[in-house]
Order: structure tokens, then sequence, then C-alpha cells
């Protein structure tokens, strides 16, 4: 990612009174780009994107985007990885300052020295880092493939786990592998705690709690179900409870919403006070932002060749699992 001449977004240069979802199309057909957006995005947004899902799902529409541009309402690891994918399209989004806590918390640098520690070890990255940490790794996951990414690794392999230390846990109860775990988590994630989610449980009785595993492994245990973004939502879709505690970011309630209108969707509390969870990095992108974006074709994703190169292999070895 290139961040040597900043792209400050002139949200003044948007003409009073602007159809900003209108024009947003229009610019898409224009520009021949294709809008993927995070479940954890605003509601206005996701409801222009032409995609919508979680990390492994906007990975895969990334791979095969016949688009000459691709605009990434997310944040920037995962602008990073369309880029990574598609290196002859130019990628863009809103605002590159919507970075990520997890991400942020485990520079490649650093990564690479602490790595020294494990070298017979195989190395597998969760896909919310930067691209210099993916070129480290012998393989990506995300959360809805991490079971089964560890489970493709043979049974005699050492394995470190990063950068999220909650997820890494999930995965070696699901697998019965012993793996190093880096230290890292999300900030959004790391604030629900068992205590207060149990006292919620008590106050809706009829209602499932359901968790990313991204929680704290007391979260987990005292989830019903425990799933990725996507999996939490076709679990709501699908199952019969009419209430359900959603241990997550807040955005993915919009889609919750959609597609259980009958249903009671109760955002579990954060440990800070706040009666929600909400990722500040993914609410920096806004409409102004996106439409900005995609007439000024900045800011744009640009990486060094040689670590895309090497980044690729371990995310295509993902994608080849299925």
């Amino acid at each position: 990612m290139d961040l040597t001449a900043p792209y400050v977004p002139d949200l003044e240069s948007i003409p009073a009174g602007i159809d900003l979802p209108a024009e947003i199309r229009r610019l898409k057909a224009e520009r021949r780009a294709v809008l993927l957006a995070h479940y954890y995005q605003e509601p206005e947004i996701q409801d222009l994107a032409d995609f919508v899902g979680d990390s492994l799902q906007l990975s895969q529409q990334a791979a095969k985007a016949d688009a000459e541009v691709i605009a990434f309402c997310g944040v920037h690891f995962m602008a990073e990885t369309a880029k990574i994918l598609n290196p002859g399209k130019t990628v863009v989004i809103p605002d590159m300052d919507a970075g990520c806590s997890l991400a942020d918390r485990c520079p490649a640098d650093y990564f690479e020295q602490w790595l020294k520690q494990y070298p017979d070890h195989d190395v597998v990255s969760y896909i919310n880092c930067s691209a210099g940490v993916k070129a480290l790794s012998t393989v990506i996951c995300t959360s809805s493939n991490a079971v089964r990414v560890v489970e493709s690794l043979p049974r005699d392999r050492k394995i470190v786990f990063a950068p999220d230390r909650h997820l890494g846990k999930w995965v070696m109860k699901q697998t019965g592998r012993d793996m190093v775990l880096f230290p890292g988590f999300c900030i959004v994630h790391e604030q629900f705690t068992a205590k207060r989610l149990a006292a919620l449980k008590a106050q809706h009785p009829e209602a499932k709690l359901i968790a990313h595993p991204e929680c704290d492994a007391t979260v987990s245990q005292l989830a019903d179900f425990v799933g990725s973004t996507a999996a939490l939502l076709n679990f709501v879709a699908k199952d019969s409870a009419r209430a359900f505690i959603v241990a997550t970011e807040a955005g993915i309630l919009h889609q919750m919403r959609q597609r259980r209108p009958d249903a009671e969707l109760i955002p579990a509390p954060a440990d800070s006070g706040c009666n929600c969870s909400l990722c500040p990095y993914m609410k920096l992108n806004s409409l102004e932002k996106l439409y900005l974006c995609l007439r000024d074709l900045k800011p744009e994703i640009r990486l060094d060749e040689s670590v895309r190169v090497k980044a690729l292999k371990p995310l295509e070895r993902m994608l080849a699992l299925g």
C-alpha cells in the first residue's frame, strides 16, 4: 500500500443536493466498477453493493471480478487482498484510514522477527492482516474456513496461528491441534464478556446467543452458536428461534433484519458500557467518500510487486480449498 502521497477526500467538492446513490450507480457503470462491501458497512453502502459478504466471500468475489475497477467498502487489508488477486485492476477504497486494530497489532517487520522463534512451523495467518504478513505465511484463512485450513495441514506439522489469539484458541478446540498463537485481538470482539452476556441471557431466556470466534473463549463457551459473520447470518435465517443476542459488530444486523424481519435482534453489549459495538474503522467509509473514490479513482491501493507475489501464494492455497 502506497502512502507516500496520501489522498484526502475533498468533501466540499461534492455538488450540493446531489443524489449520491444515483451518482454512485452512474459512476460504477461508467468506470466498469464492481462494488464489494463487508457486512459491517453502513446499511446504505450495503444496499448499493454488487456483493455483500464476509472476508472469505469477498476474497472469492475479488478473485473472479469481471471489472476494470474494484471499489472495496471494507477495511484496507480487504482492499489489499483484492489487489493481490487482481494486479491488473484498479482497486480503490473510500477511506485509506479504514484500517483494522487486529492487523495493526501485527506489523510485518515485527512478525518476521517474532517468527524466527518458530523456524520449523507452518504459518496460518488469518486474513485480517497486512499484505506483508500474508507474504510471510504458509496459508491464509478466514473465520469461515479456519478449521478446514488447519485440518488440511499434515498432523505432524507444527503450526503458528496469527494474528488473532481468540480465533486461534477456538480453532484449537475444534481441531484438537496444538498451535502457537500470536497475541493479537480485535478491539470490537474483545469488548464482549461472558459476565455481561450471561446477564443479558437471563433477561432474555428465549434468545439464542450467537458469537463470532474472535470473541474470548469464555464468550464462545456460553454461546449457542459460534461462526463467521456469514455463518451467523445463515444461522439466524434458518433457526426457529424468535430472538437472538448477536455478539459481533452490529453492522451485520442490517442483513439479519432483511432475512428475519420477524425476529428480535439484540446487539451484545460492549464492556465499555455502549449498547452496541461498532468498528470505528469500518464506519469511516461513507456514501460521500464512496462517490469521490469512484469519481477520482482515489485513494488507490498499490503494493510492492515482490510482496504481492509472495502474498498471492498463501491466498491461492486458501482459495483452492474452496
